[in-house]
């Protein structure tokens, strides 16, 4: 195995917010805290040994030990579980929604990045413990983003009717889509280890949130990964608080759009807060609660409160208020000793967001660390970008770009067009100078025949270019299907692969081989030749 790591910005896929971040640009600074380096883990342990009360553990420890009464967990998850119980314990947190069987790869990336910060900041702080915790989106109810998986370019797809917070759903007909997936497999030893793992979490327990945990148990729980339900009574207990809060004063509303200002000043904006960033959450339905003319409504349904009746409902029956992606960080904060949030670009910018927020109702703003992200390269692949010379920084270009590229620099003619342009402007220059002098309105006459020249040369650039493409079009053929098997769909491979289609290749040392490469704290973007 070799281990490669470029800059994030070099493959094109990530968002300047991001980017400014992991520089730590002026512009991005007001809108986080301490840093994902020693010196802010370290400030970032004091301001949340100070906040986080020991009752709350309590209540946290048997919560999480009732959500796993029923599953085979390792003595690692049991003692990680009951470390929670210790004031000098804190938790790194990543989350993600239920996608049928995992979804896309960096599922994986996010949680083995957890695992591998826990066990660094294990050797860097010695008197503290550290638990990774996978905070599953139980009560997200985008059906359509998690109910299929792709395994060697085809979807392999959940048919069921939408409704309700998805972790409650029957997983009662995830026969047929077993029955189809395992045909595409084979028979191999990690074929049959596929579909074990597939067969017992979703045929076996009785929703897609124990599915969920089953599986990520399965996976992780050598390296003692906790997982965590928020759709919870005894934990929503906790939070009722800042919901009964929020119900009145729309807090999180006022706060987050003043920062949205500010932010959209340089950024753009990932998401949009409602006045009331919470859900009525039912056994099939989870609707948003609107306030109009008085009256607590529960969009799309008949249910309506009074503010005296909505806020005894809160104390009352907990599990029916959802929060939405705005609050859910906070429900997060809250109930766990946490002291980093680890997620990809999108979570990272609307994370962004929220500082002042949690400043507003006094809860700990987290550490906010991007995830790490893998490129997954073959043995035999690497040799074909050796023999193309193509190194791993150019494998992320556009794909026009690279074969413009090559093409040029296996080409028998050498004509350089951007030294031609430059020679262009240069006379054009002194055109200008000497129209100044004489008529200023020659001046306008000599810019447009400037441009004309240049726009000129750059189509005789584009023609012979594409004359080299026709000529070159083995060499054409070969780049391109390289880089479309590398990046499908011209996009990383971690959004569009599943795990299984390196499992059925290198079973778990694939899991071991992401558990040695990946250095969280290190923020650069992994390469990983097999």
């Amino acid at each position: 195995m070799k281990i490669t790591q470029i800059p994030f910005k070099k493959t094109g896929f990530f968002p300047t917010i991001m980017l400014d971040y992991l520089e730590q640009k002026e512009t991005i600074q007001p809108f986080y805290n301490n840093f994902p380096n020693i010196a802010g883990f370290h400030n970032q342990i004091a301001a949340k040994q100070k906040t986080y009360r020991l009752q709350t553990r309590l209540v946290l420890v048997d919560a999480l030990k009732k959500q796993f009464a029923n599953f085979d967990i390792s003595k690692k998850t049991t003692e990680n579980i009951n470390l929670l119980k210790l004031q000098n314990t804190f938790t790194i947190t990543t989350g993600h929604q239920l996608n049928l069987y995992t979804g896309p790869l960096y599922f994986l990336y996010k949680i083995i990045s957890t695992i591998n910060l826990c066990e660094e900041l294990s050797a860097k702080f010695p008197k503290q413990n550290f638990v990774p915790i996978y905070w599953m989106a139980t009560e997200d109810h985008d059906f359509e983003e998690i109910n299929y998986f792709n395994f060697e370019g085809k979807k392999v797809i959940w048919n069921r009717e939408d409704g309700g917070a998805v972790g409650r759903f029957s997983t009662e007909s995830l026969q047929s889509v077993f029955d189809v997936f395992k045909t595409q497999l084979g028979t191999s030893k990690n074929a049959e280890e596929l579909k074990e793992i597939f067969k017992h979490g979703y045929l076996k327990h009785h929703n897609l949130a124990e599915a969920t945990r089953y599986i990520a148990n399965e996976l992780f729980k050598a390296y003692g990964l906790v997982i965590l339900d928020g759709d919870d009574k005894s934990l929503k207990e906790l939070f009722t608080p800042f919901v009964k809060d929020e119900l009145e004063n729309e807090i999180s509303f006022k706060e987050v759009t003043k920062t949205i200002t500010k932010l959209k000043e340089n950024y753009n904006i990932q998401v949009s807060p409602r006045e009331i960033n919470l859900f009525y959450l039912g056994d099939n339905f989870r609707e948003r609660i609107i306030f109009e003319d008085g009256v607590y409504k529960v969009n799309n349904t008949q249910i309506s409160f009074s503010k005296a009746e909505i806020l005894k409902e809160a104390q009352e029956n907990p599990l029916a208020f959802s929060p939405n992606v705005i609050m859910r960080p906070l429900y997060q904060e809250v109930i766990l000793p946490n002291l980093c949030y680890i997620g990809g670009g999108g979570e990272m910018a609307y994370w962004m967001q929220l500082k002042n927020y949690f400043r507003k109702v006094k809860v700990t703003f987290p550490i906010l660390l991007l995830r790490n992200s893998v490129q997954v390269i073959s043995k035999k692949q690497q040799i074909k970008l050796d023999k193309l010379d193509i190194s791993l920084e150019e494998l992320f270009l556009k794909q026009h770009q690279l074969l413009s590229k090559k093409v040029v620099e296996n080409s028998d003619i050498q004509i350089d067009f951007d030294k031609k342009i430059a020679y262009l402007q240069a006379q054009f220059e002194d055109l200008k100078k000497i129209a100044k002098k004489t008529d200023i309105t020659f001046t306008g006459a000599v810019k447009a025949q400037e441009v004309k020249q240049i726009k000129g040369l750059k189509n005789l650039e584009k023609r012979l270019l594409k004359a080299e493409k026709r000529r070159q079009k083995d060499l054409v053929d070969r780049i391109t299907l390289l880089q479309n098997e590398l990046l499908p769909n011209q996009s990383l491979e971690e959004r569009q692969r599943n795990f299984s289609e390196y499992y059925l290749e290198y079973g778990v040392s694939f899991l071991e081989a992401l558990k040695e490469g990946l250095k969280p704290l290190e923020l650069q973007f992994t390469v990983l030749e097999l």
